[in-house]
């Protein structure tokens, strides 16, 4: 019989030294592994929030203490679970925080769209006539682009806000879902061992509770007459003491096997399962918390990015090479206004409407009363003198705005004073005289609309065009084209494509528009295309062509100047238009834009400004060879009146491939390869104010052929542009398209300009009305 006593080699320490361990983590503690490392292998870093540690020296002992008190919870049974709750913080944190950064951003977006609105609607205000104009708009337009650049810091500032939130959001979403995956595996791990504890607990119970008995019985302690009852009948001592011995043994082993199980699973869940759910758990803290400072250290960041932006923006820093309107601070664009020559300035614009000197009034007496029979001295007619007065050249009212200069002008009469009376027309009325220039200025051959020749930045008036003035024609026609933005306008200089008024035009200057055909102010006045007995159209209806056949277009060699007119009859082959610079057609035709140009245009605006990829679909490749030999050959051919589809074979597609191609076998590009440098350069600004000031400046420096030209093109892309909801051809694909082909990018330039030659052209797209009047 087995000796009792020999089970309680299998029984468990009763001594438990765990419920005294602290879960508190204190300021600039690092997470050890059993080595006293860190776990990634670097030094121990301290806490975000805690005071610096020692730099040098042996670690002290409240933090030796610390760190075994840290791997007293990470190996304890509630290492995990201890872990999962301060995951659990981490993420609520950077939940919180990016919440706080969407409300933020949204807060930051309505502002600043707010401001961009008011300053976009004040300026636009202070551009009517019924307010300030002159200095005070330049200074009040650089405020508005001071607030407009104040306002896109802003939005910015917002964006990235906006991105940070949506980072943080996704960093805790995927911590959360790993967090919950650990609990489960973790936390079932540490179950199953106290549950298998408990097991072990209870049949050590029932083991002792047998031992004891079996201990009475066989002492004869608990024996009362020898005798035990049972269902079988009384049962006598040693019977009764062997089945406890039985009993007892059974419940050994069953102990035995127990306590051989726990020990076990307690072994597997200390070496492996504990330690990789902590170092995992410890893992994902590290990260989440690494993240949500990294989001912190950014926000921070642009905070002091928005401040510092808009405290440039207000007073940018000087680069020491001049004060360029860009760099010019809030106050010093506040200083250049000077009201007292605004004042003046505004005056001598309404010098031309002062009455005529009607003389010193004088006593006459009549002749009946005795009076001299020369009758009363009229007080009516100006005085010699006085006459210049009536013809002051236009050059005087530049300052006004240019959408005035039509009305303003045409006051002004049709004839220097220098000419005898008798050799003068009959000066129409102001009716007449408006209808007189409107039919000069839109009179265009019979294939050409009104539109396109209503001369826009170098249009002159219908008393300026019938005047001969020389070079105040010019300068009216220096004075037409567009300004620079509102920042370049505080810009003091003498370059007369900014300022018309600044001084006289150089002869080295580009050929003045008044030589083309429908500017001729030398020239008698041309028959009418129709009769002149029909009724004169409204100036606002748009030139309608007369059904008659067309022929050669009439005055077309009065643009080449005197001693310059061609032949009357001219041979077939001998005017290529393709390959042929725009110069060389400028001087041979008289016309600004070329009539293949015109053409195309016309074309597509009337059949394909809806059709899908108009520009970026290529035609049929014999068509477009066909319609560039008929333009080769005859231009004025009644088959190349593009208003009829059949005349380009209802391909629209081929018509937009020939336009291309046009400019394409130019042998200087449209923007020219002088400019082209410059052109690259002014792309790569990165502010959207600056590259398209600077592209402006650099496109009215253009030649007047390719300016006249780029600005017909530019006008009709953007209608395209304007139907891209249906056609697909936004100002970033037409950019694609138009980029290589107006700079030259095939046979000038590297491959790495392709992106800033596209930048070019889109940023022309998108500014259009901004650099070319629509007129």
């Amino acid at each position: 019989m087995a000796d009792a006593n020999a089970s309680t080699d299998y029984l468990p320490q009763t001594t438990r030294e765990r419920a005294d361990s602290t879960m508190s983590l204190g300021a600039g503690i690092t997470l050890t592994d059993n080595d006293g490392t860190h776990p990634n292998g670097a030094g121990s870093v301290a806490s975000p929030t805690g005071p610096p540690g020692p730099t040098s020296g042996a670690p002290t002992t409240a933090q030796s203490g610390g760190e075994k008190q840290v791997q007293d919870v990470l190996s304890s049974e509630i290492g995990v679970a201890t872990m999962l709750n301060r995951l659990k913080q981490s993420i609520a944190s950077a939940k919180e925080f990016g919440n706080f950064l969407k409300k933020r951003a949204a807060i930051e977006e309505d502002n600043a769209s707010g401001l961009r609105r008011l300053a976009k609607n004040t300026s636009d205000n202070m551009r009517r006539s019924d307010h300030l104009g002159g200095s005070f708009a330049r200074a009040f337009e650089g405020m508005m682009g001071t607030h407009d650049r104040i306002a896109e810091n802003g939005m910015q500032y917002a964006m990235s806000l906006i991105q940070m939130a949506e980072d943080l959001n996704e960093l805790a979403s995927i911590a959360e879902k790993q967090r919950k995956s650990w609990k489960q595996n973790g936390l079932a791990a540490e179950q199953r061992v106290a549950d298998v504890d408990a097991q072990m607990r209870k049949s050590q119970s029932k083991y002792y509770s047998l031992a004891e008995e079996y201990d009475r019985v066989r002492t004869g302690d608990g024996s009362k007459g020898g005798k035990m009852f049972g269902f079988k009948g009384p049962k006598s001592a040693a019977q009764h003491e062997e089945e406890l011995l039985r009993k007892v043994q059974a419940a050994d082993q069953d102990y035995q096997s127990k306590v051989q199980t726990l020990q076990h699973e307690r072994n597997q869940l200390i070496l492996t399962t504990r330690p990789e759910a902590i170092r995992s758990l410890q893992d994902i803290v590290r990260e989440c918390d690494s993240g949500l400072v990294l989001q912190m250290q950014k926000f921070a960041s642009f905070n002091e990015k928005l401040l510092l932006s808009n405290g440039l923006s207000v007073s940018p820093m000087k680069n020491g090479k001049g004060a360029s309107p860009v760099s010019m601070s809030l106050r010093e664009i506040v200083s250049h206004v000077d009201t007292q020559k605004d004042l003046s300035d505004y005056l001598c614009a309404n010098h031309n409407r002062v009455p005529p000197n009607k003389g010193e009034p004088k006593y006459e007496r009549h002749p009946v009363l005795g009076g001299s029979s020369g009758g009363p001295t009229s007080s009516s007619g100006p005085p010699p003198q006085s006459q210049p007065t009536r013809t002051q050249p236009p050059s005087q009212s530049l300052g006004q705005p240019i959408g005035h200069t039509r009305q303003d002008s045409s006051t002004q009469p049709t004839s220097p004073p220098s000419q005898p009376p008798q050799s003068q027309p009959q000066p129409p009325s102001s009716q007449d005289s408006d209808w007189a220039g409107s039919r000069m200025s839109m009179m265009p051959p019979p294939h050409r609309p009104a539109s396109s020749n209503q001369q826009h930045e170098r249009s002159f008036s219908s008393a300026s065009m019938l005047n001969n003035s020389g070079p105040t024609a010019t300068q009216q026609y220096n004075s037409n084209r567009n300004s620079l933005s509102p920042g370049l306008l505080l810009q003091s200089g003498n370059n007369t494509r900014y300022n018309g008024n600044t001084g006289p035009i150089s002869s080295q200057g580009p050929p003045q528009l008044g030589a083309l055909s429908f500017q001729e102010p030398t020239q008698a006045p041309q028959p009418a295309p129709f009769p002149m007995d029909a009724p004169a159209p409204a100036p606002q209806q748009q030139y309608q062509p007369p059904p008659a056949p067309m022929g050669p277009i009439q005055g077309l060699g009065q643009g080449l100047g005197q001693g310059q007119a061609p032949s009357p009859t001219r041979t077939v082959g001998s005017r290529p238009v393709f390959g042929v610079s725009l110069a060389k057609l400028y001087e041979r035709d008289g016309l600004a834009v070329p009539m293949v140009v015109y053409q195309c245009i016309q074309a597509v605006d009337l059949f394909g400004l809806t059709v899908e990829g108009i520009y970026r679909l290529s035609g049929s490749l014999p068509s477009v060879n066909k319609l560039k030999s008929m333009f080769d050959t005859d231009t004025e051919s009644p088959q190349l009146d593009f208003r009829n589809p059949e005349n380009f074979f209802h391909d629209v597609n081929s018509v937009a491939g020939l336009l291309k191609q046009f400019f394409r076998d130019l042998p200087d590009p449209l923007l020219t390869r002088e400019h082209y440098t410059a052109f690259i350069e002014a792309a790569k600004h990165e502010d959207d104010t600056v590259r398209r000031d600077s592209l402006h400046a650099i496109i009215n420096s253009l030649p007047d052929p390719n300016y006249a030209t780029l600005r017909a093109v530019s006008l009709h892309l953007f209608r395209v542009m304007d139907n891209s909801a249906t056609n697909r051809m936004t100002s970033q694909n037409l950019a694609i398209v138009f980029g290589p082909t107006l700079m030259g990018g095939s046979t000038h330039g590297n491959i790495s300009d392709a992106g800033y030659q596209c930048k070019v052209v889109d940023t022309i797209l998108q500014n259009t009305y901004q650099i070319f009047d629509d007129d």
